[in-house]
């Protein structure tokens, strides 16, 4: 059974016909860990043009140029939902980073709380995550990776016509479906805490904003990066393009 090709993110702009040169980094993940070679094919997408189907017109571990044979998939930009987290330490960051991405995310900001753990945030890190995750995942857009903000800082400056939408372990109703079912249509965006949730002063300010909703993501404790799958998961299936 042949095996489907190999799918590389491209920073370059794709038109049917485009011949590309690769950097050193992907033409020795072609050639040296790939095992590919002169005419093979490849998938390649850059976030704004499509996914091509692609083959390698030269092969060499340092240079490799690529041709696109035909556009394959159209654009698609995804769900229009934000993540928004407070940092974790680097595994656990990674892991929420890619998974943020597989859940079709627009964009992803790090946020600074009472009980944020995690001062600093590696910015370069968290977008590699994010071009990993989307080669293997199959999406056709790159999240963009803001900069951090405090709390404060977001809400201050919020638009309001995106719905908040936090995780709340006080939250009135048990069932974070029903939550969601009574909004509108309309821009999202998610928002998770630290391991020690949001201050009193931080929920209170939550809760007096008209366009924050708080969801119960259930009986359980969940860690943070656990509880960014379970929110977004929720979300896609009741907002987002699940349904």
């Amino acid at each position: 059974m042949s095996r489907p090709p190999v799918r590389l993110y491209v920073d370059q702009p794709l038109t049917v016909g485009t011949v590309l040169d690769l950097g050193a980094e992907p033409s020795s993940y072609l050639t040296r860990v790939m095992r590919l070679a002169l005419g093979d094919d490849i998938l390649v997408f850059n976030g704004r043009d499509g996914e091509h189907l692609a083959a390698i017109v030269e092969a060499d571990r340092r240079a490799c140029r690529i041709q696109s044979k035909e556009m394959v998939r159209a654009q698609t930009s995804g769900p229009d939902i934000d993540y928004l987290f407070a940092p974790l330490k680097r595994a656990r960051l990674d892991y929420m980073v890619q998974k943020a991405t597989e859940l079709g995310v627009r964009r992803m900001r790090p946020v600074l709380t009472a009980h944020t753990q995690v001062e600093r945030v590696n910015l370069d890190r968290m977008r590699a995550n994010v071009i990993e995750a989307a080669e293997q995942c199959g999406v056709l857009w790159l999240p963009d990776v803001l900069e951090p903000l405090s709390l404060e800082a977001l809400l201050a400056t919020w638009d309001h016509g995106r719905r908040l939408i936090f995780a709340d372990e006080a939250a009135p109703s048990a069932s974070p479906i029903s939550a969601l079912s009574c909004l509108g249509p309309g821009p999202l965006a998610v928002l998770v805490g630290p391991e020690g949730g949001f201050s009193p002063e931080e929920r209170q300010l939550l809760a007096g904003q008209e366009f924050v909703t708080g969801i119960s993501l259930g009986p359980r404790i969940m860690r943070a990066d656990t509880a960014a799958v379970a929110a977004l998961s929720l979300v896609n299936a009741v907002l987002g393009d699940w349904q």
